[in-house]
């Protein structure tokens, strides 16, 4: 058997799958299935996506 490499994915194509997800016209399972990934990857991200979700506009998650 060959060895395999992991795939390194692009923030951009991060991002495109976890919106994908938030908006939830697809299951975990279609999108597993339609960008090959496991369901967990994607919950991986998400989760990720929304801890940092402060950052996008620009500020810190405490409070002045």
């Amino acid at each position: 058997m060959g060895k395999t490499t992991r795939r390194k994915h692009t923030v951009e194509f991060k991002a495109k799958v976890v919106l994908e997800a938030l908006c939830e016209q697809s299951t975990l399972s279609e999108l597993s299935s339609k960008y090959e990934l496991s369901q967990a990857q994607i919950s991986r991200w998400n989760a990720e996506f929304v801890k940092n979700a402060a950052a996008a506009f620009g500020g810190s998650t405490e409070r002045t």
